[in-house]
């Protein structure tokens, strides 16, 4: 019989935190899942875990990748994951991040008990504590922006969203129904890193409701290697951020949502641009002072 729960990790280098990721999906009190560990063209013992995964589970635990091994993106092997997937509802988990035991349990009951609600997320533990004594920062949470334990219409979430401003849905801390996530053709591959789960997350505010937790569901780790942690070191969280931006107001054209979310995203669209022009032109202004020094 198909699971309830299809889980879905995705991993491209991941080895020195995937085991922990897997784990926290095997403690899980709630038992009606599935795991899809879904390698993209790992280079380090990645696959060699999920499959070593897959032959101790072999009823629950599939080891997938890409036909010819290569490295397509986060999106394209969420979607590879989610073309095998079973269950009614789907929780995708991250291979360096840890669910708490009751997650699934916790939000199975809710998308159980209000058909009409196509997500639910919860808190999520910013961690730093993993490091143990060489932490540089305590953990922390970032406000919800919004009451907790309540349902939330479109576009209320999708606003608060694009405003980037409190903590929205991610992919560790979310459930989605199926059916949902079939509706907005999952996940775009033309985002192979940053910004893919805020493409898709847009999507899916745009139309559904969801609903907001005040549980504390999982440990969002934090570590210089992570895709975000890269992309803020190499200054490129902005560009990537206006590159969002340009795409979903290309999106919402189509699919006409609230003229308010129109709005909100050209006037997000011209801040970002002169961030953007800022940030080039301190740039230029750095290499020009550099040749000068030198």
């Amino acid at each position: 019989m198909a699971p309830k729960v299809s889980c879905i990790i995705i991993v491209y280098n991941g080895e020195k935190f995937l085991n922990e990721a897997v784990e926290s999906v095997i403690a899980q009190s709630f038992a009606d899942w599935e795991l899809l560990i879904v390698d993209d063209g790992s280079t380090d013992s990645s696959l060699e875990i999920a499959q070593r995964f897959a032959q101790t589970f072999p009823n629950i635990i599939r080891s997938l990748h890409h036909a010819d091994g290569g490295n397509h993106g986060m999106s394209a092997t969420r979607n590879l994951g989610l073309s095998h997937a079973r269950g009614d509802y789907i929780a995708f988990l991250d291979a360096d991040d840890v669910w708490l035991p009751n997650k699934l349990m916790v939000q199975v009951a809710v998308l159980d008990a209000q058909p009409g609600v196509g997500a639910t997320y919860g808190r999520a533990l910013i961690w730093h504590s993993w490091e143990g004594g060489t932490a540089k920062e305590a953990d922390f949470f970032y406000e919800l922006g919004v009451t907790p334990d309540h349902t939330y219409y479109p576009p209320t979430l999708l606003l608060s969203q694009l405003l980037n401003i409190y903590q929205s849905p991610t992919t560790s801390g979310c459930l989605c129904r199926l059916a949902l996530v079939n509706e907005v053709g999952g996940f775009e591959p033309a985002f192979k890193g940053m910004f893919e789960d805020a493409v898709f997350f847009a999507k899916a505010l745009s139309i559904a409701p969801f609903f907001v937790s005040e549980k504390v569901l999982f440990k969002y780790r934090q570590h210089s290697s992570s895709a975000g942690a890269i992309s803020a070191a190499e200054n490129r969280d902005v560009w990537t951020r206006l590159r969002f931006l340009l795409w979903f107001k290309r999106y919402v054209r189509k699919s006409a949502p609230d003229p308010r979310v129109i709005k909100l995203v050209a006037s997000l669209i011209r801040k970002q641009f002169w961030l953007v022009a800022s940030e080039h032109l301190k740039s230029i202004f750095r290499k020009h002072k550099a040749s000068c020094a030198s």
